[in-house]
């Protein structure tokens, strides 16, 4: 680690293929704590390329536990996090609206490295058990139409840095690589990013893939559609800029998203806007980012057909049916 180090701090970048070298060794426990945060830190100090990105990736997908079911016609709507904003678990929610509409999703997701709450803390708050058996998953997918994947399960390699995630509690580039690795090679994907430079590269990386894709940043700092100002849209076919009014009617406060102070509060506040008593600004954005969702799909002939879609899976109850039987199947 040291030579990587010393290379690293002369402003010099890993190839793709040292990239992925270097995170193998990561998984093999091949460094120190210090080590690794010498190195984490380094992404810290300077922007990751996208060869860098690409080679993190390759490894954690070489080495990830894969489900026997491939995501053929299934979504995942994931956030990269770390935006500061301490939003409520918006694209967790987003995921069991779209689940209530029809769509089948499998959720990637993590404990929360620089917000209170994470995916994983709100799914686990809520009952869930996280697990990696394919016929388990694949029940859930059936019954519920979502299934949600712990990535630590799957990914060996985050298991061994949560510690340094976890102490330094700042957005590090896994938070980044987390929409790129879900195990189950999704059709369709809904990221959101927190910067425009993570926009660029996850646009180059997701071409790549030949998926149908839809990339979201809110242009005041947040990595989904917040409703509190204009939102960057990318998609396979090119880009533009939404207003609130165009994606949920009306502008919202950014007091209206919050997130609460602990794991618990968002489970509340989760729970509150999932059986539809949510407010008029936190149901909006959940229903614009599910919208977004949908309409990533192919499924829907416009985004207001979507966003229609959307509404009904929360206001007919079966969004909060989604999830009653995600979590009867525990």
């Amino acid at each position: 680690m040291k030579k990587i180090l010393q290379y690293l701090f002369e402003h010099k970048t890993l190839s793709r293929e040292k990239a992925r070298e270097v995170l193998l060794q990561i998984s093999e426990e091949q460094f120190n704590q210090n080590e690794l945060t010498a190195f984490i830190t380094v992404y810290l100090m300077r922007s990751i390329t996208i060869e860098e990105l690409q080679g993190f990736s390759d490894a954690l997908m070489e080495l990830s536990v894969k489900p026997s079911f491939s995501g053929t016609g299934i979504i995942d709507i994931v956030g990269t996090g770390g935006d500061g904003k301490n939003t409520f678990n918006i694209s967790t929610l987003s995921c069991f609206i779209v689940a209530g509409a029809g769509q089948k999703v499998a959720k990637h997701g993590n404990y929360g490295a620089s917000s209170i709450s994470g995916s994983s803390n709100v799914m686990e708050q809520l009952g869930y058990r996280f697990k990696s058996n394919s016929g388990e998953l694949e029940k859930e997918l059936a019954e519920a139409n979502i299934c949600f994947l712990h990535a630590p399960l799957f990914h060996p390699a985050l298991k061994v840095v949560a510690p340094v995630r976890r102490n330094l509690g700042v957005r590090t580039f896994f938070n980044m690589l987390g929409p790129m690795v879900n195990p189950v090679n999704p059709s369709f994907q809904l990221v959101g990013v927190y910067n425009l430079e993570m926009a660029r590269i996850y646009n180059y990386m997701l071409q790549q893939t030949g998926r149908s894709f839809t990339i979201i940043h809110g242009l005041d700092g947040y990595d989904e559609v917040s409703l509190t100002n204009d939102t960057k849209v990318i998609t396979n076919e090119g880009e533009r800029v939404c207003t609130p009014q165009q994606l949920g009617k009306r502008t919202v406060e950014a007091e209206a998203i919050y997130g609460g102070n602990s794991v618990e509060e968002a489970a509340k506040i989760f729970q509150r806007i999932i059986k539809g008593e949510g407010t008029w600004a936190q149901n909006a954005v959940v229903l614009a980012n599910a919208a977004m969702a949908l309409n990533c799909t192919g499924n829907f002939n416009s985004y207001e057909a979507a966003w229609d879609a959307a509404v009904d899976s929360l206001e007919s109850g079966n969004a909060y049916r989604s999830l009653q039987k995600l979590i009867n199947l525990q």
